[in-house]
């Protein structure tokens, strides 16, 4: 019944302006209404990382949740964990709207939002009123694009989220705030990791576990750029990494919507995002964590980031599509899909592919 819910709604929702859609949907989550059942506890599917013990390695990507307004109503929904923002210091507008367009066949998105967001302000407060209910929830910091020093930004973030948050997400990937990516060059990544993590470590008071830092790449990168990025996150004590954010690449769409300038998400990112995922594991090692995002929709493709190296796995376009009950039916499917294999872990399948997806070509 619920799935049918699922698809009887999507027509409604695509009826609407993408961003109208996206309020609403919000707006449900606020209600508080059960939007499905969420998958029963499994052990198998458990796994502790970066001093974290997550229910099961499926979380909401950064985009959705940008204010923390629903972190709590997407972990009912069965997400092991969810990542609000990305939130920069102060509240900015974004881009010029429309800034987000469906391609339907495609089973994709693209936008070009540019960090719209209400700020740290009212991002810190309704984390801090949740607080006590538990679960990880993840905070994705960025740059204000009009900010004089965007390595300050960042360190404003750490600083002001760090305790509150489970885990920090550096965000210098996103497409959509120009300059931005340029942070990822290897002089400029070195300082900006080197500040970051001063930031992190002067807000340990020793009482308790250090905020964890996950550093966002995107997916268009050269060879030489991961194998850049890779030394920097080692040197730097990164505690992890999130592979990846959207792409300027166009390869593997139709819908005339491709033509629209920004980020493009969804099934046609998971091959591009798969095979960075795959180097970027054997750059760094098997111990460092690594969240693998792009394109996931189902719970093969889930299962196949994770074969591809990738510990934790997030989604948030293949919901667009799928529903609110994805999470749940695909938590539902890794664990049987780990039962019927007679593994005691889900992590038992990781790197189980990854040579054959690192040996591929970027493109």
């Amino acid at each position: 019944m619920k799935r049918l819910l699922d698809l009887a709604s999507r027509p409604l929702l695509f009826s609407l302006d993408p961003e109208r859609a996206h309020g609403l949907s919000i707006a449900a989550l606020k209600s508080g209404v059960p939007l499905c059942s969420p998958p029963p506890p499994s052990d198998r599917l458990s796994l502790t990382l970066a001093g974290l013990s997550f229910p099961n390695p499926l979380g909401m990507a950064a985009g959705y949740d940008k204010n923390a307004e629903v972190p709590d109503a997407l972990l009912k929904l069965g997400f092991g964990f969810a990542e609000c923002g990305t939130v920069t210091p102060r509240p900015q507008e974004g881009n010029p709207k429309p800034r987000i367009f469906r391609l339907i066949e495609d089973r994709a998105v693209i936008n070009r939002l540019g960090f719209n967001n209400e700020g740290h302000k009212s991002a810190l407060a309704r984390l801090v009123a949740r607080a006590p209910r538990g679960g990880i929830v993840g905070v994705n910091i960025g740059a204000n694009r009009d900010s004089p020093d965007r390595v300050a930004d960042y360190e404003e973030g750490v600083r002001v989220f760090a305790g509150v948050a489970s885990y920090l997400t550096v965000n210098i990937s996103s497409p959509n705030t120009a300059g931005l990516r340029a942070l990822q060059g290897r002089e400029q990544l070195s300082e900006l990791l080197a500040r970051v993590m001063a930031a992190r470590d002067s807000r340990n008071t020793g009482l308790a576990p250090s905020t964890p830092v996950f550093l966002k790449i995107a997916p268009d990168l050269s060879e030489e750029a991961l194998a850049d990025i890779a030394a920097e996150v080692l040197d730097k004590r990164v505690d992890g990494l999130i592979v990846s954010n959207t792409t300027l690449s166009r390869d593997g769409v139709t819908d005339i919507a491709a033509n629209e300038a920004g980020g493009l998400s969804g099934a046609p990112l998971f091959p591009r995002s798969t095979i960075v995922l795959a180097k970027m594991r054997r750059l760094i090692g098997p111990w460092l964590p690594i969240i693998g995002v792009g394109g996931v929709h189902s719970a093969e493709t889930a299962l196949e980031k994770i074969r591809a190296g990738a510990d934790l796995v997030q989604l948030y376009t293949g919901m667009i599509y799928e529903g609110p009950g994805l999470a749940a039916r695909i938590v539902r499917d890794m664990d049987a899909y780990v039962e019927a294999q007679g593994l005691a872990s889900i992590a038992e399948i990781r790197d189980s592919h990854a040579d054959d997806w690192a040996a591929r070509p970027l493109g």
